[in-house]
C-alpha cells in the first residue's frame, strides 16, 4: 500500500538550504520515492491548513519504503540544513 509524506514549510534562509536541496531529491529516489508535488500554488477550498506556504508531497511505494528514506543516515546527515533553516510541519500518511 502506498504511503505518502507531506511536508509544509517556511523557508527563512534559502542561501543555507543549499546541502539539503543538493542531496534530497537523491536520498528519495534512492527510497523508490517520487514527488507528486514540490511547491506550486495551493489552493485552500475548505477549512484551513498550515500558515506554511511551500507544500511538498513524496509518495513511496510502502511506509517501510517511506520511514526508511526518513530515518536513513543518508537523510538524517542532511535534515539539519532544512530544520535550521526554515519551521514547518510533516507527515506520514497511509494510502488505500
Amino acid at each position: 500500500m502506498a504511503a505518502y509524506f507531506l511536508a509544509e514549510i517556511t523557508i527563512h534562509h534559502p542561501e543555507k538550504m543549499g546541502p539539503y536541496l543538493d542531496k534530497v531529491e537523491s536520498t528519495i529516489s534512492d527510497h523508490e520515492g517520487i514527488y507528486l508535488a514540490r511547491g506550486g500554488d495551493t489552493e485552500v477550498v475548505e477549512g484551513t491548513i498550515g500558515d506554511h506556504p511551500l507544500k511538498v508531497l513524496l509518495q513511496f511505494p510502502t511506509m517501510e519504503k517511506l520511514k526508511g528514506w526518513y530515518y536513513s543516515a543518508e537523510y538524517q546527515a542532511i535534515l539539519g540544513n532544512r530544520l535550521d533553516n526554515s519551521d514547518g510541519n510533516a507527515m506520514f500518511i497511509d494510502g488505500v
